[in-house]
């Protein structure tokens, strides 16, 4: 945080005598849709009640998301149940309250969109129990951060991997990390989240999703791309972050997002 905060400031300096703002004419590309489908089975739920939002992406200066109305969206498992999402609000947000999750079963998203069809296929993965949370006060590479570790138990018949997800009263967003068993085997595993401004009270939202092979991939792009895999301000940017949602009308029109089902157990953590 605080690199971005330096670099805000460098630029203020530079640019303090600027007067006039301006404005580059770029040039405008066809919409696009974006699929935030992101179908989560919390443990301890039944997880009938479902979601599924689309927008379409919009010019740069533009402050406002477009939403995606008029679609047509349901999502169909291998026993042929298909499951209707309505946008009942007219703003773009399809809700289904009959949802069926099972382990171990396929889900195929169709989306009918202004004469077009998008189709994307998952699995649903078994997700371990948090077992344990911990906190350290001289965590962090100073040892002047707190630290807060949460433990599972790996199943050790089977390939996995994870998704986690912290949500922290000191970041305007949530923190993502994606990892898979390659060195944990069977073993009890971790992931932790680490900050020094945490104060005695705030509650640390923590989740772990069991997902695909192909969406941890997925997240491990969507996370360099975010900055997080650490080359900087004025690295290369890597290639657009393609998801497993196709088009299949009109390939070359490719949309934004993925679709994922996962389960996921969610803690809520009091800083001690």
């Amino acid at each position: 945080m605080k690199k971005i905060f330096y670099l805000y400031i460098l630029a203020a300096a530079l640019f303090t005598s600027c007067e006039d703002v301006v404005h580059v004419d770029l040039e405008t590309a066809a919409p696009k849709l974006v699929i935030d489908a992101s179908l989560d089975w919390t443990k301890g739920t039944d997880g009938s009640n479902q979601v599924i939002k689309l927008t379409t992406t919009s010019s740069y200066y533009s402050d406002t998301v477009p939403p995606a109305t008029g679609a047509t969206v349901y999502v169909t498992d291998d026993t042929g149940t298909v499951y209707n999402f309505v946008d009942s609000t007219n703003t773009g947000t399809y809700t289904c309250t009959d949802f069926d999750p099972a382990i171990g079963r396929s889900y195929t998203l169709t989306i009918l969109y202004q004469n077009e069809t998008y189709t994307g296929t998952e699995t649903l993965y078994e997700v371990p129990d948090i077992v344990n949370i911990t906190q350290i006060n001289d965590g962090g590479f100073l040892g002047d951060e707190t630290e807060v570790r949460f433990y599972f138990q790996d199943n050790g018949e089977e390939d996995n991997y994870y998704l986690t997800r912290f949500d922290s009263p000191t970041l305007p967003y949530p923190a993502y990390g994606a990892s898979d068993d390659q060195f944990t085997q069977g073993n009890l595993d971790f992931s932790l989240f680490s900050d020094k401004d945490f104060t005695a009270g705030q509650t640390l939202g923590i989740k772990l999703h069991g997902i695909s092979k192909r969406y941890k991939n997925y997240m491990d792009k969507l996370i360099e791309v975010s900055g997080g895999g650490g080359g900087g301000p004025f690295s290369t940017p890597p290639a657009t972050v393609r998801g497993n949602m196709i088009n299949r009308t009109n390939e070359a029109n490719y949309p934004f997002g993925y679709f994922r089902v996962t389960q996921v157990d969610s803690k809520q953590y009091t800083i001690q």
